[in-house]
């Protein structure tokens, strides 16, 4: 890298200010509207510059200082040889004055200012004040500065340049030409990088330019600072992974892998990830800022599959978006998303940021860990997604046989529930039950309920709650058996089972299948393959139990 002085080495972002409206990137709206003032000659008495960090604010405003200037113009652009445009540039010019009114703010300031520019230019055609920072003024600057904004002499421009449009009063608003500064787009800044990469000699990798820009945020300004870091740290080619290094990033494989982890629910893996970036000393505030990034590229995806991908910030590669993305829900994206973003911000202020961190990263993983309402809305979207794909299994094993009790299936079982003791009775022995397997509809009353149990399951939805409402999606587990006037709700798992049967539920489903079937019908639950006493009377089941049982009890 050459140096930009004699044993003095020049930052790059000053090295490569633009010098003319057509050096400016990305503001083509704002360099052709100003060049065509000048050519034309209508130019206002006061410019308001407004816009982020970075955007070319203020290197807009020298030029445009240097072209009222120039001695010799070229298509409303100075030509950076003339006496007026050298003396401007080296800062020798006593008609052309930058001030910083973050450090100028004071109303004495502003009066000094408002008394000298009374006087003609000396050295150049027009005496140009150019305040950046504007807003940082006090009320009663404004109310100084406002008098000469107002009715300036001819010999005079003003400059004005702010981050924050908000805070400049509606008065001096009203006396300016606002032009907007816009955020540059990453292709605009990776542009320009490659550019001085060039110019300097050094060679960099597209990953690399596409992070570096990324990491930019739209500031031109930020942008090149950051590649003057990574250049000078790097003795090669400024890759990825030497920009991670460098800026102590985490880097996208690693945020990649915390995320899979979190996907998977492993817990060991995410720590163990954390324990490496940790040792390695990479900013923790960085590494959230990753994560919340990549976060927000997987619920853009998840919010507009097909355009999403033309709004990605460029912290993952679009495979390897695509790929994270199918791994969550979008409900599980935004509970992770505002998790990361709280840690960042305990981060901030904890002492201990480890802890902070390690903690983030347990609940991120264990969802049951955090039981506010967004979480728990996340956990059943996870839930209703599995059964939507018909991906569910279920979580209870089934009991063991005692081996002591070999004559065990001989004679029904005695209920174990307190709830409902007839639900677990099963009929005599000498039945022929077909236990293990479900009923199969056998009339036409089942038939038709089977063919329209989709319509009657989506009238269900519209009156259950968020947690049984994902288990009666088309195509869901549950499924129904009609046995004469017993509508029987099957569920495949007793998970499934201990969330659907609940009063609520039943009473809702016996209205809604009465007003369908047109006759009043009873609804009971059960495991799937055991809906044979479907339709049963309790009583006949217990006559039944007692049948099975003589020697405990007498049937009378």
């Amino acid at each position: 890298m050459t140096n930009g002085g004699a044993g003095v080495y020049q930052a790059l972002y000053r090295k490569y200010r633009p010098q003319t409206f057509s050096d400016v990137v990305g503001q083509k709206g704002v360099t052709d509207t100003l060049r065509a003032q000048l050519e034309t000659g209508k130019l206002s008495h006061a410019y308001l510059f407004t816009g982020t960090r970075g955007t070319g604010k203020t290197s807009c405003a020298k030029i445009l200082a240097k072209a009222v200037n120039c001695l010799d113009p070229h298509d409303g652009n100075p030509c950076n040889c003339c006496a007026a445009c050298r003396a401007i540039d080296d800062g020798s010019c006593m008609d052309v004055l930058e001030i910083d009114a973050a450090s100028n703010n004071g109303v004495d300031s502003v009066r000094v200012l408002r008394d000298d520019a009374i006087y003609t230019p000396s050295e150049v055609k027009m005496r140009v004040y150019i305040i950046d920072e504007v807003h940082m003024l006090s009320t009663a600057a404004f109310n100084a500065l406002l008098k000469i904004i107002e009715e300036p002499p001819e010999h005079l421009l003003f400059i004005l340049a702010t981050t924050e449009l908000n805070k400049v009063p509606a008065t001096i608003l009203s006396r300016c030409q606002r032009f907007s500064f816009r955020r540059l787009s990453p292709e605009d800044i990776a542009g320009r990088l490659n550019f001085i990469a060039y110019q300097e000699g050094v060679q960099i990798s597209p990953a690399a330019l596409r992070l570096l820009s990324r990491l930019a945020d739209g500031a031109m300004r930020d942008g090149v600072s950051l590649f003057d870091q990574c250049a000078s740290a790097s003795t090669g080619e400024v890759t990825e992974e030497s920009v991670c290094q460098t800026l102590g990033l985490a880097g996208s494989r690693r945020t990649s892998e915390l995320l899979q982890a979190a996907a998977s629910q492993d817990t060991a893996k995410a720590l163990s990830v954390f324990e490496s970036l940790y040792a390695e000393g990479k900013d923790l505030s960085a590494l959230f800022d990753e994560l919340s990034a990549l976060c927000r590229d997987l619920l853009v995806l998840k919010a507009a599959p097909k355009s999403g991908v033309s709004m990605l910030s460029g912290i993952a590669d679009e495979g390897q978006a695509l790929e994270l993305e199918k791994l969550f829900t979008p409900a599980e994206l935004l509970r992770d998303l505002t998790l990361v973003q709280a840690a960042k911000s305990a981060v901030g202020k904890n002492a201990d940021a480890r802890v902070a961190s390690e903690l983030c990263l347990m609940q991120l993983c264990e969802p049951s860990l955090t039981m506010d309402a967004q979480s728990l809305a996340a956990r059943i979207s996870k839930v209703e997604a599995q059964l939507a794909s018909g991906n569910f299994v279920s979580q209870k094993p089934a009991p063991k046989k005692d081996a002591d009790d070999e004559f065990a299936d001989d004679r029904p079982p005695f209920p174990d529930d307190a709830d409902d003791p007839f639900a677990a009775a099963a009929p005599p022995a000498e039945q022929d039950t077909p236990s293990q397997t479900p009923a199969k509809p056998s009339d036409a009353a089942q038939e038709e309920l089977e063919r329209r149990w989709p319509e009657l399951a989506a009238s269900l939805r519209e009156g259950l709650g968020v947690r049984e409402r994902g288990f009666f999606a088309p195509g869901g587990p549950v499924r129904p058996v009609l046995a004469g006037d017993v509508l029987t709700l099957t569920a495949p798992s007793q998970f499934v089972l201990d969330i659907i049967k609940n009063p609520n539920v039943q009473a809702l489903a016996a209205e809604k299948a009465s007003a369908f079937l047109g006759r009043s019908v009873r609804v009971q639950f059960a495991l799937a393959g055991q809906t044979n006493a479907a339709g049963k009377d309790p009583m006949d089941a217990l006559i039944s139990l007692g049948q099975a049982h003589g020697d405990i009890f007498t049937i009378k």
